[in-house]
C-alpha cells in the first residue's frame, strides 16, 4: 500500500474513532447543580506538563509547558457508581448524586512540595502511591476521571498520582501527541525519582496507549543511569494496550534489563485504535496488538491476551479500566505484586490469582497468560 493510500485510510478511520473518542473540550469545573452526601470522594495528585488552560473551567490546556506544574483534586464518585464505568453527563451542569464530579482544585506550588504531600498521603497507606500515565488524544479532564476511575475501581491502597502530558486531546494531533510524550521523558523520570527519595517505600505504574512509550523512555532513562528499580522501590509495572512499535519496545527491554518484578503487557487483537496508530506508523505492529506472545514475555514480561474480553468501548482500546471484572483483577494483582519474587512463583501467584477471580467474578471471557515460564489460560467475568 503506498504511503498516499495509507494516510487516506487513516484520516477515514481518524473519522470514525473521533466520533467515540473523548469530547474535545470539556470543562473540568462546570457548573454544579446539587450535593450528593452519599458520594464518595477520591484525592488524585497532579503533575503535569500542560500549559495553564485560559479558562479555569478547563485548567489546564493541550499546550506544552517549560515548566511542570503540580495540584491536587478532588474527585467524587456517585452513589450509584459501576464498576469500570465513568459516568459522565451530556450537559453542562454536573449532578454529583449521578456523575463523577470535580469538587476541589488546590494548586502545590513546588515540587518539594509536592512530593512531600504524596509521600504523606501514602505513609497512611502503608507507604505505597500509584502513578498513571495517559494515551493518546486525552483532554486534562479526561485523564483526571480516568486516572480516579482506575484508582477507585481497583481499590488501590495507596496515593494516586496523574502524570498527565500536553496531549492536545484532538484524534487528528497524533504526531503532536507523540512529541508531546517525547517532551515529557525527563519530567516523569524526575517524578519517579522524586517519589522514591521522597520516601514512598513502593512505585507501582500504569500506563495506557502513547503513555507506555513515556513510561518505558523514562524507565530506560532510569536504567541508564543505573537506578533502574528506584532502590527498590519500583512496584508493578502494567502497560496497557501499548502504542509502541514492537520493535522499539524490544530494544528499550534490552536496554533496561530483564525487570526483577516481571512487567505486564496488557494487549488485544481487535484493538481498533491501535490500527490507527499502525497505518500512521507505516503498518508496523504495535505491541497492543501483537500476536506472538512468547517473543514479548522472554524480554522479561507477563503478556495477558484480552481479545476475548468484552470492553466498554467499541475501540476495545480500554479493556484493562472499562470491563468491570478486568479492573478488579488488576486491584487484586497490585494487592499479590509483593508476594512475586522467581519464575516458579510468579506462574503460581498467578493461577492462584486467577482462580480467585474465577470464584468471585464467575467464568465468562477467555484470558490467555504467557509468562517467562508457561502459558496460562483462564476465564473470568466479562
Amino acid at each position: 500500500m503506498s504511503s498516499m493510500s495509507r494516510v487516506f485510510i487513516a484520516l477515514l478511520l481518524a473519522a470514525a474513532i473521533s466520533g467515540c473518542a473523548n469530547p474535545n473540550a470539556h470543562d473540568l469545573f462546570p457548573p454544579v447543580a446539587t450535593q450528593a452526601p452519599q458520594a464518595t470522594v477520591e484525592r488524585i495528585f497532579v503533575a503535569t506538563t500542560r500549559a495553564p488552560s485560559t479558562d479555569p473551567k478547563i485548567v489546564f490546556s493541550g499546550e506544552r509547558s517549560r515548566t511542570e506544574s503540580f495540584a491536587s483534586v478532588g474527585i467524587s464518585i456517585p452513589p450509584e457508581h459501576k464498576v469500570g464505568v465513568i459516568e459522565r453527563p451530556r450537559g453542562k451542569a454536573r449532578d454529583p448524586s449521578k456523575y463523577f464530579t470535580a469538587r476541589s482544585f488546590a494548586p502545590i506550588g513546588t515540587a518539594g512540595e509536592f512530593l512531600a504531600s504524596v509521600a504523606a498521603a501514602a505513609k497512611q497507606e502503608d507507604g505505597r502511591a500509584l502513578v498513571f500515565v495517559h494515551g493518546y488524544n486525552t483532554n486534562f479532564d479526561s485523564a483526571v476521571y480516568r486516572g480516579t476511575q482506575i484508582v477507585h475501581d481497583a481499590n488501590y491502597a495507596g496515593a494516586a498520582v496523574l502524570f498527565t502530558w500536553a496531549s492536545s486531546g484532538k484524534v487528528v494531533d497524533y504526531v503532536y501527541d507523540r512529541d508531546s510524550a517525547n517532551a515529557a521523558r525527563d519530567s516523569l523520570e524526575g517524578l519517579l525519582r522524586g517519589l522514591a527519595k521522597s520516601g514512598v517505600r513502593r512505585i507501582d505504574i500504569i500506563a495506557h496507549s502513547m503513555g507506555n512509550w513515556l513510561a518505558m523512555e523514562a524507565l530506560r532513562g532510569l536504567a541508564i543511569s543505573g537506578d533502574r528499580d528506584l532502590g527498590g522501590r519500583l512496584g508493578d509495572v502494567v502497560l496497557a494496550s501499548p502504542d509502541i512499535d514492537v520493535d522499539v519496545f524490544r530494544t528499550q527491554m534490552q536496554r533496561y534489563g530483564k525487570p526483577d518484578r516481571p512487567f505486564t503487557v496488557l494487549l488485544s487483537g481487535d484493538d481498533r485504535a491501535l490500527r490507527f496508530s499502525r497505518l500512521i506508523a507505516g503498518e508496523k505492529p504495535r505491541l497492543g496488538e501483537y500476536k506472538d506472545a512468547a517473543d514479548i514475555a522472554n524480554l522479561g514480561v507477563v503478556v495477558v491476551d484480552l481479545t476475548k474480553v468484552k470492553s466498554g468501548d467499541n475501540l476495545n482500546h480500554a479493556k484493562f479500566a472499562d470491563n468491570p471484572a478486568l479492573v478488579t483483577l488488576l486491584g487484586e494483582s497490585l494487592r499479590r505484586g509483593d508476594n512475586l519474587s522467581g519464575e516458579r512463583d510468579l506462574d503460581d501467584s498467578i493461577s492462584l490469582l486467577l482462580r480467585g477471580a474465577g470464584h468471585t467474578l464467575g467464568g465468562a471471557a477467555d484470558i490467555i497468560i504467557t509468562t517467562p515460564g508457561a502459558v496460562i489460560s483462564a476465564a473470568i467475568g466479562g
